[in-house]
């Protein structure tokens, strides 16, 4: 079958093998995926001599049931999330904990982005807020928006922030405290929460994170908190943290679960009454919010393209900014 791969530094569609069949994992006949431009295009930038398939947000139809599989059917539409079960690929083998419905009214091109909708949803776990705390949102890609529309569901106090104009712009729309400088964001901070500051800032960016991490420092209140959610170095004042007793985390993927083999691989669920938002749950959740108008994901589909086409789609990420999220599709979908 075929699969997006990059290898030396370049992308391709690569002929790979169909994946196996475990016992509690489904097949998974793939309409749609969604790029997720801030992880692949660094993997993208690192790859070495190994052939490596990347991907790990999708949505399609399930056609074979693994032994002891019993909460999906046949035929159903589903969300997936968490590589190297979801990758760019004609065919998925997925863990069912990793699967999630999708109901009818909720478009499969939306649900390919479950992936980043579930990390989404853990880095606002991670702050931790309540309704009516606030939040500064900085960094509005693809992942950055998603953050953004979550929390105002949320009824958080939602403050978005890029350098990018048209970034901004486009968050503008539906949260109208959203800046493109940081000396409109700090007044806006200052104004907002009456001369407090937030009590979460999370970091979408990446690269050298000194300098946003210390901003962001001042911008939080008393004890508030900082995560980081982009790939950011991180470098910082302890003076600045030591000051404010502020929190400095870094939120991991979609939840717990991730990179444990037996809740993935082996399909071992966590009780929920111990782990109460495991990464599919939280992809689970993200449906929900679309399937119920929370939020909406299509105005930020910059891009719906085959999959065969994969080469030039990474290469429009390095030359045009106003691209935002890229769905590959599949087949005659």
């Amino acid at each position: 079958m075929k699969a997006v791969a990059t290898q030396h530094g370049k992308v391709s569609l690569a002929e790979v093998e169909r994946p196996a069949l475990p016992a509690g994992h489904v097949r998974i006949q793939t309409v749609y995926s969604a790029i997720s431009p801030g992880t692949e295009m660094t993997f993208i930038r690192r790859a070495s001599e190994k052939q490596i398939v990347i991907g790990y947000s999708a949505a399609g139809i399930v056609t074979e049931l693994g032994e002891g599989v019993s909460r999906l059917h046949l035929g159903q539409r589903v969300a997936c999330y968490g590589a190297p079960y979801v990758r760019h690929a004609e065919e998925l083998g997925v863990p069912a904990n990793l699967v999630a419905p999708v109901p009818d009214e909720v478009s499969l091109e939306e649900a390919a982005f479950a992936g980043l909708g579930a990390i989404a949803i853990h880095a606002l776990r991670t702050a931790d807020l309540r309704f009516g705390e606030s939040v500064v949102v900085v960094g509005l890609g693809i992942l950055g928006q998603i953050i953004a529309q979550i929390s105002s569901a949320a009824a958080y106090q939602v403050l978005g922030y890029d350098l990018n104009p048209e970034r901004a712009d486009s968050l503008k729309k539906r949260i109208i405290h959203t800046y493109d400088t940081q000396e409109e964001l700090e007044k806006a901070v200052d104004t907002l929460t009456g001369g407090h500051g937030a009590d979460a800032v999370l970091l979408c960016a990446g690269g050298p994170g000194e300098e946003l991490i210390n901003a962001s420092l001042d911008w939080i209140m008393d004890k508030g908190k900082v995560v980081m959610v982009g790939d950011l170095t991180m470098n910082f004042s302890r003076g600045k943290m030591f000051r404010k007793e502020a929190q400095v985390l870094i939120s991991r993927a979609g939840g717990p679960g991730r990179y444990d083999t037996g809740y993935e691989l082996d399909n071992k669920d966590y009780p929920i009454g111990f782990v109460r938002w495991t990464e599919g749950r939280n992809t689970a959740e993200f449906i929900r919010l679309l399937a119920e108008k929370r939020i909406d994901i299509k105005p930020l589909i910059s891009r719906i393209v085959p999959v065969q086409a994969a080469e030039e789609a990474y290469h429009a990420y390095g030359s045009a900014s106003s691209v935002m999220g890229t769905v590959f599709k599949y087949g005659d979908c």
